[in-house]
Parts: C-alpha cells; structure tokens; sequence
C-alpha cells in the first residue's frame, strides 16, 4: 500500500471507529482543560478525571487558584505525580493569566506556550479543543502508530507532528489527534499488542512491525 493509500485508508477507519471522537479530559471550560492536560503529564487521563472533580470544586478559574496555597493544590493532585511541580506550575499560571491575560486563557499559542508547566503539547491541545484552531498534539499513541505505519521516521515527537500536518487534511487534524489516540488505546497498545485485533497494523505497518507481532503471536501459542 502506497503512502497516500495508507492515509486515505486510516482515515476513513478512524472515521469509522470513532465518527465523534470526545476530549477524554472533563472539563467546563478553556481554564479547567489547560489544567487538566499539564495534569496529565506522565498520568493516565482516568486519573486525572479522578482528582479534578475535588480541585475544581474548590477552585475552577484562575482567580479562585491564584487565591489557593501550593500546598492545598499539591495535597489534592498528588495522586496525578509529580505533584511539586504540577502543584506550582498550576499556582502561577493562574496567576499569570491574571496578570497578563484579564484572568482569560489567551486564544494564541505562543502566550500559552510561555505559561509554567505549558509545553508545545498541552497548548496545541487547548487550541485544538477549546479554540477549534487546527492542531495536530502528538502524545505518546500517536507517535508510537505514526511510526508503526511507516509515516514517520519516529526520531522525535517534533518531527512526527510535521510528518502528520504534512500527510494529513488541516480539517481533520483535531479529530485525528483524538481518533489516534483512542485507536492505539484500544487496538495497538505500547506492550503486549495483538496482531489480529489491530487491523490497521496489519494493512499500513511496518513489514518489520508486522513481523516481530506475528512472531510474538506465535511464541504465545507454543
């Protein structure tokens, strides 16, 4: 399958398997998902919905934070890891967008980019889904599939973000992101991957990919 195939095919199953994609983060508001996504660094999105129902119940704007100890937020997110940091990044960008921003979240990914805790990742996905701005937030999933599709060299996860801008339409990036990754949650797993149930692996991967599954697969019917 030629790589045009390929990504004419992946859409149109992703569009199938998940013809509305949700944000898998809850969240009200541009606010709540900017925190809840720096949350979910290096933590699985069902624990992050575990602890933001108690964080946001005692503070869901950035004045209501600002107004809050380090130490209340840390006690509350530790679950999430990380908890110093997150707990401070958390503190200060609210602050910040008091000060520079009227208390808004700015629609505008540099000034996301320059709050504490705001790497590229988490500010293309507040612009993704609060904004509906075309973004393309390569996670951990995505970089993993776009490589076991052959459609990146997976050297870094900066260069498979150009890689899907380039190969797929800019009207489609925002739900990709979500159908990518709710496909590699589902069907193409880090470990312990099944060969027979990720369809997509069989018809667009890596010969090389297709090969160490099916061997995997082979060993475990010994």
């Amino acid at each position: 399958m030629k790589k045009a195939e390929k990504v004419e095919f992946i859409q149109q199953e992703l569009q199938r398997l998940y013809p509305e994609p949700p944000v898998p983060l809850d969240h009200s508001d541009p606010y709540t998902l900017l925190v809840a996504v720096l949350l979910s660094a290096q933590c699985t999105d069902e624990r992050v919905n575990q602890v933001t129902p108690e964080l946001f119940a005692a503070a869901s704007d950035p004045a209501s934070m600002a107004a809050l100890d380090v130490d209340f937020i840390r006690d509350i997110i530790r679950p999430c890891g990380l908890s110093p940091a997150k707990s401070k990044n958390i503190h200060r960008l609210s602050e910040l967008l008091l000060e520079r921003h009227g208390g808004e979240v700015p629609n505008d990914l540099e000034a996301l980019e320059a709050l504490p805790g705001v790497g590229h990742k988490t500010a293309s996905v507040v612009m993704a889904q609060s904004f509906g701005e075309p973004s393309f937030p390569v996670d951990t999933h995505i970089h993993r599939l776009m490589w076991r599709w052959g459609l990146t060299n997976g050297r870094s996860v900066e260069q498979t973000e150009r890689d899907a801008k380039r190969l797929f339409p800019r009207d489609r990036w925002n739900d990709l992101h979500l159908q990518i990754i709710f496909y590699g949650r589902e069907y193409s797993p880090a470990r312990g991957l099944d060969i027979d149930k990720d369809f997509l692996l069989r018809a667009c991967g890596r010969p090389a990919e297709i090969r160490k599954w099916e061997a995997a697969k082979a060993k475990r019917a010994q």
